[in-house]
């Protein structure tokens, strides 16, 4: 099987491939390791060593798994297990991230097998125990996982039925499943799934004809239900790598660059090694320390001495000049239809504006952290990462030894938003347990999440329409500078289109974000979509509708409309209100916002958002979704911006780093569109891109100053005059 799926909600295959580039071409961290564990042992003479360091910024190489084909398990016993006792154990490569995706993926089991959801128990994210997954991103998991695990549970269902009428002596006409049994409607005689297995492997190839059940029909899917081991994270009994802990286990610091792309001039870990307990290793460039406790090794790593060489680099004030100097040569080829040149010809408008978007961190509630422990040659590392199998490959790379010396497991981890692609912690703990002997956890601080993980993209979007004077867009002219082709086409039916991606060498480290450039394609349209409304004096929500030929965009933006009162909505000097939508992923998402303007500040009063992707699995876990995604999109939309001057962060801690508070929430009200005959999309990222447009609309609308730069009003409304463009 293809790891590059034929997942239907997708828009393209070439879109697909395109998202594939963009997270597999992440930059990953250049440790240098140069010695091998003969050379090691030469130069330490057998001594127990410790000590390790960061290299002079990082390659430019791509890391993680390559798009090639991959063996999945052909049988139903790969993905999952049926015990004596009945209880169904269900094999994933995708984690959980805090998505509740474990919640949905049970749900769906549990309805193909007819069993109760506590029968089912999920194994996730672990590279011995699970199928080979490509990585949880890309809202991939309910459209492609989902259906995979339904098709191993409905053969297994066929297997089972097929087993209960030769021990029944019953044709299979007259047997039911319910319960986790088979019942025979005329014996009355029953018997368990743990009954028919005896615990035993069901080694039958999947059925790819095996009949599912329809969404129409589902029972446990399609409704809401508690989160699976919720309780466990509400109490703390629940265990992120943070916390876990192997007999010996040590604990990790690794010595950080003075800037990016420095190079270590020298470095003396003779102060680190005097603190007791304290081991210092070096190798090559990388330099770190292990101590019995964490504090320990923080004391150890700030006693070490390093010299740094770092080159002149951009700052944010040059940065778009820099990205539009910058560009690469290989590019991926523009989306053309029909001839803008010849439309903007005979349009009777033509409107041109610039947009752009800096750089902006992930922020997770859990930084990055691993736990390394080596047994002779074979290593097992426990993190909390978005790809097991990229950075299973990661770690063989790094240490020279086969993949199938190296297991990966990801224990349920507190977030990342895509920004957990790498293996960046998991292999500074393995170097530092190779070198001790011990297992060593290594913990990132925020600051170093802050400058050492990568970031959003920034970029820059130039769009040119041409637009007829009742209000029909004929042209489409649309290019995007380094933040990346994520939902870079336009979803109006325009005849005549130029859509294209220009990557860029950028200063940063940057990589994959929630909805990767999604944000800024759709923030640039839908600004754009609006500045043109304006133009011709149409209302923005009939602009769009005028121009829309998408029935499901167009339900979206009705349903939303609905929900707000957009009909009734006034703006005032006091007073805005603004709309976007859009589709990516295979959803839709229709956001209406309106603001308050209060002295030199603005106040987000309430959001509605009507958001549709297929058949809905678990209602009350997609509304979270939505919620969680509308207030993470505030911090992009309003404030948040990293700050950075010839290679160093400026604002690398969260009391510098402003992100939402719980005084910026709204009021936030979520209009489900249900679509049971549809199948289901993903739905953990397209809810955030309404949010920065429609701020941005609104703001224009109670102030008549139109702000085309993210973040829009990172120090407030001053500066903006009150009076209407």
């Amino acid at each position: 099987m293809s790891i590059v799926d034929s997942d239907p909600v997708v828009t393209s295959f070439e879109d697909s491939i395109l998202e594939l580039h963009q997270h597999d071409q992440i930059t990953r961290m250049n440790y240098g390791f140069s010695l091998n564990r003969r050379d090691l042992f030469k130069l330490l003479g057998g001594g127990l060593l410790v000590c390790c360091a960061v290299g002079k910024g990082w390659s430019q190489e791509s890391g993680g798994s390559r798009h090639a084909e991959q063996d999945l398990p052909a049988a139903i016993s790969g993905w999952l297990h049926i015990a004596e006792d009945g209880h169904i154990t269900v094999f994933t490569g995708k984690v959980e991230m805090g998505q509740n995706i474990r919640t949905s993926l049970t749900q769906a089991v549990a309805d193909e097998l007819r069993v109760p959801i506590a029968s089912v128990t999920l194994v996730m994210g672990d590279t011995v125990l699970t199928p080979y997954d490509m990585g949880t991103f890309g809202s991939r998991t309910t459209p492609y996982m989902a259906p995979q695990l339904r098709k191993a549970a409905a053969s297994a269902r066929e297997a089972l039925l097929a087993l209960a009428a030769d021990r029944l002596q019953s044709a299979s006409t007259n047997l039911v499943t319910a319960d986790g049994k088979i019942t025979d409607r005329v014996s009355r005689k029953s018997l368990t799934y743990g009954a028919l297995t005896r615990g035993q492997d069901l080694l039958k190839v999947i059925n790819s004809e095996a009949a599912l059940m329809p969404t129409t029909e589902w029972n446990l899917a399609g409704g809401s239900t508690s989160k699976v081991d919720g309780r466990a994270f509400v109490t703390g009994k629940h265990k992120y790598t943070s916390d876990l802990t192997r007999p010996g286990m040590l604990h990790g610091k690794i010595l950080r660059a003075s800037g990016f792309h420095a190079e270590l001039a020298s470095v003396d870990v003779s102060k680190a090694e005097t603190i007791s307990g304290v081991k210092a290793v070096r190798d090559a460039s990388f330099v770190g320390v292990v101590a019995p406790d964490e504090r320990t090794a923080s004391r150890a790593i700030q006693a070490v001495q390093a010299k740094w060489n770092v080159p002149q680099q951009p700052s944010n004030a040059n940065l778009f000049d820099y990205l539009r100097s910058h560009l690469d040569s290989d590019r991926p080829p523009a989306h053309v239809v029909g001839s803008v040149d010849k439309a903007f010809a005979h349009a009777d408008k033509q409107f041109a504006q610039s947009y752009d978007v800096q750089f902006i961190a992930h922020t997770p509630l859990e930084p990055r952290a691993a736990m390394a422990e080596w047994q002779g040659d074979k290593v097992t590392v426990w993190t909390g990462t978005q790809r097991p199998f990229g950075v299973r490959e990661e770690l063989s790379q790094a240490f020279r030894i086969p993949v199938s010396d190296v297991r990966v497991i990801v224990p349920d981890t507190g977030s990342a938003y895509g920004g957990k692609h790498t293996g960046d912690a998991a292999i500074e703990a393995a170097r530092l347990a190779k070198a001790a002997g011990k297992p060593v956890k290594v913990v990132w601080t925020r600051e170093e999440e802050f400058t050492w993980a990568y970031f959003r993209p920034a970029g820059m979007i130039d769009v040119k329409a041409g637009i007829q004077r009742d209000g029909s867009v004929m042209s489409w002219e649309f290019h995007n500078y380094n933040s990346g082709p994520a939902a870079i086409r336009t979803p109006y039916a325009v005849p005549n289109q130029h859509i294209e991606f220009h990557p860029a060498d950028s200063p940063l480290r940057e990589g994959s974000y929630r909805g990767l450039a999604a944000t800024a394609n759709f923030f640039a349209r839908e600004v754009h979509m609006d500045e043109l409304a304006h133009l011709v004096a149409i209302d923005p929500l009939e602009f769009r509708l005028l121009n829309l030929e998408d029935q499901r965009l167009r339900a979206v933006f009705e349903a939303a409309a609905k929900r707000f009162g957009w009909s009734r909505a006034k703006n005032s000097s006091t007073h805005g209100v603004g709309i976007a939508g859009g589709t990516e992923k295979g959803s839709y998402m229709a956001t209406c916002v309106e603001i308050a303007v209060e002295a030199d500040d603005i106040r987000i009063v309430r959001v509605v958002q009507a958001f549709e992707c297929g058949a809905v699995v678990n209602p009350n876990g997609l509304e979270n979704q939505v919620s969680g995604a509308i207030v993470q999109g505030l911090g992009g939309a309003l404030f948040e911006a990293v700050k950075f001057e010839n290679g160093r962060i400026l604002n690398s801690r969260l009391a510098e780093y402003r992100v939402p508070r719980f005084s910026d929430t709204p009021q936030i009200e979520v209009e489900i569109v249900q679509r049971k005959d549809l199948p289901s999309a993903g739905a953990g990222e397209t809810p955030l891109m309404g949010v920065a447009p429609a701020i941005s609309n609104a703001i224009f609308a109670a102030t008549g100053q139109r702000l085309r730069s993210l973040p829009l009003i990172p120090n407030g409304l001053k500066g903006l005059s009150a009076k209407k463009a």
